[in-house]
């Protein structure tokens, strides 16, 4: 019987009932932080109980004001939004009814937000086999076809990030086009200092980039996430947002995390860290691993690359939860994805691999 996937990671136990299984198993599917939310987010959200009573302010100013502060835009520039996927829908409502150029293998919701707003879709596809290296030329030949680019930078699923001077072309030949960039940058934060594109937005008003605080502080419960773009254009949007779309505690806990970086600089080297040291180790197995610089890769077996279902039966049977890209377009479930996890949980993983290899 063939598997109805799920559309995401995350899922373990819809995914042990699937696949019959009882024992306890470490996911690897989902790409949040493996230690958890830092403890003082755990006691702003504790201070911001008495908030429960209370409808939030709807124009959700203080958190607006710590987010500009945060990324040196003006108040105006920002919108805050019920996670990543808020952001993605209102987006797509921009450009309902019009042509929309999304770079694959990403995250299926942007289609999806697409076909919800009647948009016609086409795709272009990274060189997997070249680094996973942007089209760039494929890009720029569609813009004058497109009204509307979304872009997933670090890439999911590969990690992989691309070039600001790549970014910078695509906005120049899409100011002439009259064609928006989007560029979602829900796992920037995984990235050292600087690596974000909020300083071009200065320069080019055809640059919308979404924001997710999910991530790297382990709350996708709260669904905590915001938007920057050109003033108008944020203006527009608040028209279309739902009233009290963000709840009391993800409006309280936005200037909690602006202010508290250390915990992210830590996090940034641990993940780097762990990143090479696991790299080290597959080569040594011979396993593919995508040139991710982030906190999740790509992964297939050099030895035997059509193998992938099988290898994620042995996985999971052995405590192992990868997450599958059947739904990823171009991949269709010929690789795994798997997020860093703390050091124990992946020698674990590199044991289990190990054994896969010595099977033969």
């Amino acid at each position: 019987m063939e598997i109805q996937w799920p559309d995401h990671g995350g899922q373990p136990t819809e995914m042990k009932r699937k696949f019959h299984i009882e024992k306890d198993v470490i996911d690897f599917s989902a790409n949040i932080h493996p230690f958890g939310p830092p403890s003082w987010l755990k006691e702003a959200l504790k201070n911001s109980y008495d908030q429960i009573s209370h409808y939030p302010d709807p124009s959700y100013a203080k958190a607006n004001r710590s987010l500009a502060a945060f990324d040196q835009v003006h108040d105006e520039e920002v919108l805050v939004t019920n996670g990543g996927a808020e952001a993605i829908f209102l987006t797509a409502k921009l450009f309902e009814g019009k042509h929309a150029l999304i770079i694959q293998p990403t995250f299926s919701e942007y289609e999806r937000a697409c076909k919800h707003y009647h948009l016609e879709v086409e795709d272009v596809f990274l060189h997997m086999n070249d680094e996973c290296r942007l089209p760039l030329e494929q890009i720029i030949e569609q813009l004058d076809w497109a009204d509307v680019v979304f872009l997933c930078r670090p890439n999911n699923p590969t990690g992989t990030v691309a070039q600001e001077s790549d970014i910078r072309r695509i906005l120049e030949k899409a100011k002439k086009t009259g064609t928006f960039l989007v560029v979602d940058e829900a796992f920037v934060d995984f990235l050292g200092d600087g690596a974000n594109l909020v300083h071009l937005l200065k320069d080019y008003e055809n640059l919308i980039l979404l924001r997710s605080l999910t991530k790297m502080y382990a709350i996708p419960g709260v669904r905590v996430g915001y938007l920057l773009a050109n003033r108008e254009i944020i203006k527009l949007l608040k028209q279309w947002q739902i009233p009290w779309s963000v709840n009391a505690f993800a409006e309280a806990i936005i200037p909690a995390i602006v202010n508290n970086q250390s915990f992210v600089s830590v996090s940034q080297q641990f993940f780097r860290e762990e990143l090479a040291r696991i790299r080290e180790q597959l080569v040594k197995l011979n396993f593919y691993m995508s040139p991710s610089a982030v906190n999740f890769y790509l992964l297939r077996d050099n030895e035997k690359p059509d193998s992938t279902g099988e290898l994620f039966h042995f996985l999971f049977h052995h405590g192992v939860l990868p997450r599958h890209t059947d739904n990823f377009k171009q991949l269709n479930g010929n690789y795994l994805r798997f997020a860093v996890r703390s050091q124990q949980d992946n020698d674990l993983l590199l044991k289990a691999l190990a054994d896969w290899r010595d099977r033969g």
